[in-house]
C-alpha cells in the first residue's frame, strides 16, 4: 500500500492522523468555533493518550494545526487589501489579509510534524519513538 514509508512507519501512520486531528481541534480553540472543537480535541488526546499511549505520532499536533494555517492562507489568497467583485446581479468589495505568513506558518508546522514523526525513529534507539520512561 505505502511502500515509500519506511518499516514501522506504516503502523504509526493511522496514530499520527489522528494525532492531526486533535491538533486541529485544538487549533479551532482560538476561533469562534472553539467552545465546539475544544472539548473534542481534549477527548481525543485523552483517548489516544490512553489507549496508545504518547509515542512519535504525537508530532501530528504541530501538522494538524500547521493544516489550520494552510486553510487560512488559502481563504486569504486574493490578498492583501481589497478585492471589488461583481456578478450580472450584485457587486461588493472584501477585504483580505496576507496570506504569506499564514503560508509559512502553515508550512513550517507541518513539516515539523511529519519531519519528526519520520526523523523520531533514528534517535530513539530502535525503539519505535516511544516517548515514555524505563
Amino acid at each position: 500500500m505505502l511502500p515509500v514509508l519506511p518499516p514501522g512507519v506504516r503502523g504509526q501512520l493511522p496514530w499520527f492522523l489522528a494525532w492531526v486531528a486533535v491538533g486541529a481541534g485544538a487549533a479551532l480553540a482560538v476561533t469562534a468555533l472553539g467552545i465546539f472543537a475544544v472539548p473534542l480535541a481534549l477527548l481525543g488526546a485523552v483517548l489516544l493518550i490512553v489507549f496508545h499511549h504518547a509515542d512519535r505520532s504525537a508530532f501530528g499536533v504541530f501538522a494538524g494545526v500547521g493544516l489550520l494555517f494552510l486553510y487560512v492562507a488559502y481563504v486569504q489568497r486574493y490578498g492583501p487589501g481589497t478585492v471589488y467583485w461583481h456578478t450580472a446581479r450584485a457587486s461588493g468589495s472584501e477585504q483580505y489579509l496576507d496570506p504569506r505568513p499564514w503560508l509559512a506558518a502553515g508550512i513550517m508546522l507541518v513539516a515539523v510534524g511529519v519531519g519528526a514523526f519520520l526523523w523520531r525513529r533514528r534517535g530513539a534507539g530502535g525503539d519505535g519513538g516511544t516517548l515514555r520512561r524505563p
